[in-house]
């Protein structure tokens, strides 16, 4: 079987015409162009926006042909051609005020060859309304007005608060068109990873309607389990073929690897299709997603925000929080829920609260491993070889060599980080033992002042007390008087009790005290 798979295609009129496959996604692209009129949809990055957009540039341009044996083929009897207005910001680089207008003067200098220019139209966003105005004007039929990507200039632009201004000022006004010329405007879809709303480009925007979070839509980007099973029964036999696996164990690794992502508390599991298609082209299960790009100022934003990474494995927040990125440089938590790197794991009506948390071991894995590099001293390219060290030595029983490496995480603690030596080392700590977890058994439980780790190979159990400017001593009594080793008395594999004490004068761990059963 030989099947074409579009990874990194994004013009539907490709896909159809060259045949790649494609999940049928057009019964809700048909909805939602029937049923409104200005919308804004936040998708975490590749994950299908920019093919939505294409999608529905075809549709309004009225080309039928390329939607044979898909849903819309029976929802749609008219066809009627529209002007489109197809805007993508995602292929260039923003590094000055210049290249946001030279990329907009660009599109309107193409849409003005097409349907002209007023002398008064001097500035972008004037240019773009009489573009508008009178492509409904000349063709009869109201425009249709497609951005992908709208936030790439503020994403690139993160850190630098003037250009940011700038970036903020200019697409403010070139968005506003959106209301302004409402009455030449059939249909609008702003795409993007975040939502940059109180106070810059939506500020003015109370028209379009955000479907980020609208169950009917949930499924607009990404693969639902249904559609996976349905279009790659075939690929998924291939996968487990060639990994030597049965097919029902290639479709559960499929799902936690790449599964988990819900953009709405009710909304069935989404499956990263990035990822999906990179696994059965190569056959080969991988962090695809997760290494074509993680922004290194969330690393710098989590440090900056002095954030308890513990907490991202049970996050608690309000709709109002996820729904923006402007308060960012004090909550990091919604940047990274709209950039896919948290997820909706459960929804307390009564209060309002979403509870989030990693949506699958791609992400999981892949964020802690890039992380370390950032709280510890070792270089990007090593983080998962020197956590392989850790491993081999607790699978072998070496307690003295498994302490000393992880005493070496602490070695150079700059600082600038002595008032939040305690949340550091927690944050070291949980790096380390969340990728640890991935290779072996680990329970981490944390709480202000004080940690605590149960660690299990096949032939050891270690049970693990960290104290602050305290004893080693005094954590292994801890473990002994509070009887933490009990689940574990019948247990025939042995078992080690260590005590460890943090010492904020050296910045690191002081002592260790080990005792076997």
């Amino acid at each position: 079987m030989s099947r074409l798979y579009p990874i990194g295609i994004q013009s539907f009129e490709r896909i159809r015409e060259d045949g790649y496959v494609y999940v049928d996604k057009t019964s809700l692209v048909y909805r939602l162009a029937t049923t409104g009129k200005h919308y804004f949809l936040s998708r975490p990055r590749r994950f299908g926006k920019s093919l939505l957009v294409s999608t529905l540039e075809a549709y309004f341009l009225g080309k039928k042909g390329l939607f044979a044996g898909l849903a819309m083929e029976r929802l749609e009897r008219e066809w009627t051609e529209y002007p489109v207005f197809h805007l993508d910001l995602n292929s260039q680089k923003y590094e000055t005020p210049q290249s946001l207008a030279d990329i907009l003067n660009a599109a309107l200098t193409k849409w003005e060859k097409e349907y002209g220019r007023e002398e008064a139209e001097t500035s972008l966003s004037l240019r773009f309304q009489g573009v508008v105005q009178r492509a409904a004007e000349k063709t009869g039929h109201n425009a249709v007005i497609l951005v992908d990507e709208y936030d790439k200039p503020l994403l690139q632009s993160i850190g630098n608060d003037s250009l940011q201004t700038d970036y903020r000022n200019t697409l403010k006004a070139f968005y506003g068109v959106l209301k302004s010329c409402d009455p030449y405007i059939r249909f609008a879809l702003l795409t993007g990873v975040t939502k940059f709303s109180k106070v810059s480009v939506f500020s003015d925007l109370n028209n379009l309607i955000d479907i980020s979070m609208d169950g009917q839509y949930a499924s607009v980007c990404g693969i639902t389990e249904k559609e996976l099973a349905h279009n790659f029964a075939d690929d998924i036999h291939l996968l487990a073929d060639a990994n030597g696996m049965a097919d029902e164990d290639a479709f559960r690794k499929l799902k936690e690897w790449y599964d988990g992502y819900h953009f709405t508390p009710e909304c069935e599991d989404i499956y990263n299709p990035f990822s999906l298609l990179n696994t059965f082209f190569r056959r080969r299960f991988g962090s695809y997603w997760f290494e074509t790009g993680t922004p290194t100022f969330l690393a710098e934003m989590l440090k900056e925000c002095r954030y308890d990474l513990y907490a991202l494995s049970d996050e608690q927040t309000t709709s109002d929080v996820l729904g923006s990125v402007d308060t960012m440089k004090d909550n990091p938590v919604p940047i990274l829920y709209q950039s896919g790197y948290l997820t909706i794991k459960g929804y307390d009506a009564r209060f309002g609260l979403y509870r989030l948390g990693f949506p699958n071991e791609e992400v999981e894995k892949g964020f802690m491993s890039f992380l370390l590099p950032y709280y510890a001293p070792i270089r990007k390219s090593e983080s998962i070889f020197r956590i392989s060290q850790f491993v081999r030595d607790v699978e072998s029983g070496n307690v003295g060599s498994f302490m000393r490496r992880l005493q070496s995480f602490f070695a150079d603690t700059p600082y600038e980080l002595a008032r939040d030596l305690e949340l550091h080392y927690q944050n070291v700590l949980f790096i380390v033992f969340k990728l640890m977890g991935f290779f072996t058994q680990v329970e981490y439980h944390t709480s202000r002042g004080r940690i605590d780790l149960v660690l299990q190979t096949e032939k050891y159990i270690y049970v693990m007390e960290f104290k602050l400017e305290g004893t080693a001593e005094g954590a292994l009594r801890q473990i002994e008087e509070r009887n933490y080793a009990l689940p574990f008395a019948s247990d025939p594999r042995k078992l080690f009790k260590v005590g460890v004490n943090f010492s904020n004068a050296l910045r690191g761990i002081e002592k260790w005290e080990v005792r076997e059963r």
